[in-house]
């Protein structure tokens, strides 16, 4: 379990805070994450990463020296999301350009590469590499689409020594890149983790069995097999990953065993004398091995062993010097402190101008929005519990920070003076930002279109209500790739939107249609239990999501539902 914490919902912020605390001499708080602490030489490449709390040392216990230059932070197995990303790689910038260098998870990706974009319309030069060193989470010849684990401490050691040498932006790319195609992980787990509040793991593992190819959010393995000995479990391991990519006699290969969270050094140290023999009886060198923990999962007892297949330079880079503060080698250039200062106030809004009628519509729908967080507030638990089956549960928990943070956002609009468009963009800025995630990047898209839409100066009518509508479904379809049928939100979005084009008609009342269309929506999204998860991390637990809703789908069906039945949705749709 996680028993310490004090407000489970602030768990990551207060953790986060207590390690820049720590660790002042090496980290300095941003609003997102952390940068370094010291001077980077100017014109220097910035290597950026970060990813969900909950994974310590990762990311943030990888900043300084010779390793990376800022951890953006998002909450606990939740990506980070656009802002704070911006936030921490603007402070990180030396004028060299900024790598990014995720781990391959939907919510990462989508989050980086929204950031990757503003930074080059501000003439940042951006290159960005996800990592993808999980031979669980795809087969052979879909390295490019697996997901990042414990490997991606290995690229981000190996790029931080490029960058540290004063290798240009594309070549720090390029090494980031031959080291990812050149690392394979598999972790296998003895136990689930238990979310921060929550009172039993996210999936078990039963007595005396392990269970392989698990994921660090929390997602259970792919298959069980009887738990053995230390030197069966290194075997399983090195044999699997021996089968993806076969010894090279005389080679070398940098080696790294790491716990999940429970399992003790000690019982690390075991699996690594193992993994030591086998990789020597096939003529393979070690270099440098790394035996602890750097990429956890709460409490998961369990581990993983990753396989960096080493050329001359990047054995060079990987022996490099480092200063990180949960990790260092050799000795680094002493640096002065930089002198920035710690922000972490959000931009205040926009409102600009807006006409009476459209301010009174930007009430009712801060209005709603209150009504649509107590909602999902109180249906945390069960979506979170749907999420779970092929994922890693946090799907409630994030639909309630960010419809909290959107309310709170449309209420300091109206406040503000706003009007409708613009109250509804700073309700979708802020459920991105203060959700993280795939769920929080998508509904920020989505809201973010519509509100365009909607505009500032008219008052909205039923027309613009089916045309925001449209807007946040086409939104959502493009910057998530997904397509109906693959078990997402949009197997509740589509039909809504269908159903309530075709019902709002002349004549005709639109809170009727909405409802009408909430009801469809609803359907909808119990439908997508019969429906194999084909999209996100959920993808390669396909057939355990078989009988299940699709949580986004079901939280978008609670959302329309809940504005359907609102007193604040007026007759001509405001």
């Amino acid at each position: 379990m996680t028993p310490l914490a004090n407000v489970s919902a602030d768990y990551a912020l207060d953790a986060l805070a207590g390690f820049a605390a720590a660790n002042a001499d090496r980290v300095l708080p941003v609003r997102g994450g952390v940068v370094r602490a010291t001077a980077s030489p100017p014109a220097q490449v910035a290597i950026v990463t970060g990813g969900g709390s909950g994974h310590f040392p990762a990311f943030a216990g990888w900043v300084g020296t010779g390793f990376a230059h800022g951890a953006a932070c998002g909450n606990v197995f939740a990506s980070p999301s656009t802002a704070q990303i911006l936030s921490v790689a603007r402070a990180a910038d030396n004028g060299g350009g900024v790598l990014f260098a995720p781990i391959n998870y939907a919510g990462d990706i989508l989050n980086f590469g929204a950031a990757a974009e503003r930074l080059r319309g501000d003439d940042v030069d951006v290159r960005l590499v996800p990592i993808t060193d999980d031979i669980a989470s795809g087969g052979a010849g879909e390295h490019e689409t697996r997901r990042g684990i414990a490997g991606s401490f290995v690229v981000l050691k190996v790029a931080g020594a490029a960058a540290e040498r004063g290798d240009t932006l594309a070549e720090v790319a390029r090494i980031a890149s031959d080291a990812n195609a050149a690392t394979r992980t598999l972790g296998v787990a003895f136990s689930g983790c238990t979310l921060p509040g929550a009172q039993s793991p996210l999936f078990d593992v039963p007595r005396g069995r392990v269970a392989i190819g698990l994921g660090i959010h929390g997602e259970p393995g792919l298959s069980e097999v009887p738990l053995g000995t230390a030197d069966d479990v290194a075997d399983l391991v090195v044999d699997r990953l021996f089968a993806e990519r076969s010894p090279i006699p005389g080679g070398a290969v940098a080696v790294v065993v790491n716990g999940l969270g429970s399992t003790k050094y000690d019982e690390l140290f075991i699996v690594f004398s193992r993994v030591r023999v086998r990789l020597e009886s096939e003529g393979m060198r070690l270099v440098a091995p790394a035996v602890g923990e750097y990429v956890t999962s709460l409490d998961m007892a369990g581990l993983s062993v990753s396989l960096t297949y080493l050329d001359d330079e990047l054995e060079s880079l990987w022996r490099a010097p480092a200063d990180a503060a949960a990790f260092t080698r050799g000795v680094t250039q002493a640096r002065p402190a930089r002198g920035l200062a710690a922000s972490t106030a959000p931009a205040a809004v926009d409102v600009g101008s807006a006409s009476e009628a459209s301010r009174r519509a930007a009430a009712a729908i801060a209005a709603i929005a209150e009504e649509i967080g107590g909602v999902l507030a109180a249906e945390s638990d069960r979506l979170g519990a749907i999420d779970a089956v092929a994922g890693d549960g946090d799907h409630g928990a994030g639909m309630t920070r960010g419809s909290a943070a959107a309310a709170r956002a449309a209420r300091d609009a109206v406040t503000a003076g706003a009007g409708a468009g613009t109250a509804l963009r700073a309700a979708g800025e802020a459920w991105a930002d203060e959700s993280g995630g795939t769920s929080g990047a998508l509904w920020g898209t989505g809201l973010a279109e519509a509100a365009a839409v909607v505009g500032d100066v008219d008052e909205p009518t039923t027309a613009t209500v089916v045309a925001a509508a449209e807007a946040f479904a086409r939104g959502i379809r493009e910057r998530g790739g997904a397509r109906p049928g693959e078990k997402t939100m949009l197997d509740a979005i589509v039909p809504f939107v269908d159903e309530l084009r075709s019902a709002a008609v002349p004549g005709r009342s639109s809170l009727g249609a909405w409802r009408r269309a909430a009801e469809t929506a609803d359907r909808a999204a119990a439908a997508t239990a019969g429906i194999v998860s084909s999209r996100g991390r959920s993808r390669i637990h396909g057939e355990r999501s078989l009988g299940t809703p699709d949580a986004g789908a079901t939280s978008f069906a609670l959302v329309v539902s809940r504005i359907g039945n609102s007193d604040h949705l007026g007759e001509e749709g405001t």
